[in-house]
């Protein structure tokens, strides 16, 4: 090769290397724009998706709703939640009286029931005198109903029977009556709830119809019917326990007139000796049985010019 042929080889060997140094530039420029549309794309990724912790914060608090405040939903249920109000107070009431009423130590008091007991065994020697005395030392339903038949002494012994169970029964009727303001409760509490209900809702409707066009009239129904369902939830709440009460009451009476009539029919008997012969007057004191018979009315005088002889044949 001689120098003449020298620049054209130069130019022939130093155009390829051009060549392959443009086509690497060319592709680290594409690498570069690839990579950085890569960060774009997954920045605009994290931006475009919510944050897991975030959307889980904002699940929480959609899924929980505000709690509810008992005593404004009171207020909101109107003037029926005052006649309700009454009941409760009148169930509250008395269910603490009767509690204390129809306790077992009231109605059958131990100490009466083990000296009867005890006079009664044996029955041949029961001494009306003293289970008299016994009865008004403790007063209570069985002493009452114990002394009714006390007082037959002397009588038929189905006489006595029948004292002491219509004296039974006057005492369950008087231990009985409050227990029907309970029945009373129990029935017509959920009646008010109710017509409270009813008429909160005709009242929601009826402002529905007044909206403008343009309000939310399903949203402002809910809360009308949301409001009104305030006083029937207010009536089954007296009324469930008022129900509760009563029958454990009505039991807890018929047991207590069922050993009540025990101890009748366990004292009856000892009397049927004195039938005839003795008696036991208010004061708890045998006294003899007088078998004189009442004195009979004179015959009334005839009035006079109205005589009339029999006809003489």
């Amino acid at each position: 090769m001689t120098i003449r042929s020298a620049p054209q080889w130069l130019r022939l060997g130093i155009l390829p290397i051009a060549i392959a140094f443009c086509g690497l530039w060319g592709v680290q420029q594409l690498a570069a724009q690839d990579a950085s549309q890569i960060v774009d794309e997954a920045a605009l990724n994290q931006l475009v998706q919510p944050d897991p912790a975030a959307s889980d914060s904002l699940a929480t608090d959609a899924v929980e709703p505000a709690g509810i405040d008992v005593l404004s939903l009171i207020s909101k249920g109107g003037i029926f939640m005052i006649p309700i109000g009454a009941m409760s107070l009148l169930v509250v009431t008395l269910g603490a009286e009767r509690l204390f009423a129809l306790r077992r130590g009231r109605m059958v008091p131990s100490a009466l029931r083990r000296k009867l007991e005890m006079l009664a065994d044996p029955i041949d020697t029961f001494d009306p005198e003293v289970a008299y005395q016994a009865c008004r030392r403790h007063p209570s339903p069985t002493a009452r109903v114990v002394a009714s038949a006390l007082l037959r002494t002397g009588r038929p012994l189905a006489e006595i029977e029948r004292t002491a169970a219509e004296a039974a029964q006057r005492e369950a009727d008087r231990l009985a009556g409050p227990i029907r303001w309970l029945y009373l409760a129990t029935a017509i509490t959920p009646l008010m709830g109710l017509l409270g209900t009813v008429w909160g809702m005709i009242r929601a409707f009826h402002d529905t119809t007044q909206l403008a066009a343009g309000q939310n009239k399903a949203e402002y129904l809910a809360e009308g019917i949301y409001v009104a369902l305030v006083t029937t939830l207010a009536g089954l709440i007296v009324a469930i326990p008022a129900a509760i009460l009563a029958h454990h009451f009505e039991g807890t009476l018929t047991r207590a007139f069922h050993r009540i009539e025990e101890i009748c029919f366990l004292v009856a008997p000892g009397l049927e000796r004195f039938t005839g012969r003795m008696r036991l007057d208010f004061d708890g004191h045998l006294v003899p049985l007088t078998s004189a018979k009442p004195p009979v009315a004179p015959p009334a005088e005839r009035p006079v010019g109205k005589t009339s002889a029999a006809p003489v044949r």
